[in-house]
């Protein structure tokens, strides 16, 4: 059943034009309700954790603290909503940091309006979603040669990978290491962030092609 409450999302751009035309296309929609805006990084780590947005629209190229590392301190602060940059970089490196530091999405500016509320509306689904543009960069960035050391996986998040490799649930994970489970979760999502994967499947599957 369809919730009655609208999804609350927060915009962060250096740019009060930009701001003001999302809201305004997104004030269109029922199911999407903006509750915030920031003017730049610090000010969206701050009304992320007053607000607690389900979705943060992230611009990347903002002054003193870029959208990259916005996201980096928004998760390294253990918000675990979805957050979304929406940007005219195509870098590479902006895509696979983005990635890697736990995007739920990665969206040009040049996007048609209409695209846009789509792609919220996946992500806040649960999808990952990228710019068509960008497919080929996003496959090349995961694909990018990078060991487990060069991402300062600890050793206990090494364990915890392998044994997703395994199969083992996070329960049997916790009997194994002598941890609780709400621990494994932590060192699973840890490991997520760190690895710019999305889920327990991709981490099996990088495990096996990367940890031997």
């Amino acid at each position: 059943m369809k919730s009655s409450a609208p999804h609350t999302l927060l915009l962060v751009d250096d740019h009060p034009m930009m701001r003001r035309g999302i809201r305004q296309l997104i004030e269109l929609e029922s199911d999407l309700c903006v509750v915030g805006e920031a003017n730049n990084g610090e000010e969206a780590i701050v009304l992320v954790a007053q607000l607690n947005p389900e979705l943060v629209l992230l611009d990347n190229n903002m002054p003193q603290l870029n959208g990259v590392e916005t996201l980096k301190r928004l998760r390294e602060q253990h918000y675990d909503g979805k957050v979304l940059l929406f940007t005219v970089s195509d870098a590479e490196h902006d895509v696979r940091d983005a990635m890697r530091f736990g995007a739920d999405g990665y969206l040009l500016k040049d996007m048609e309006p209409e695209l846009l509320i789509m792609r919220l509306r996946e992500a806040l689904q649960g999808a990952l979603v990228v710019s068509p543009a960008l497919t080929t960069v996003l496959a090349q960035a995961l694909r990018a040669p990078q060991s487990a050391s060069s991402l300062d996986l600890t050793d206990r998040e090494r364990q915890v990978l392998k044994m997703i490799a395994g199969g083992l649930s996070n329960k049997m994970i916790g009997n194994k290491l002598g941890i609780t489970e709400g621990t494994v979760k932590v060192h699973v999502k840890n490991l997520l962030h760190k690895l710019g994967l999305r889920s327990r499947v991709e981490a099996a599957v990088w495990s096996m092609e990367h940890l031997h």
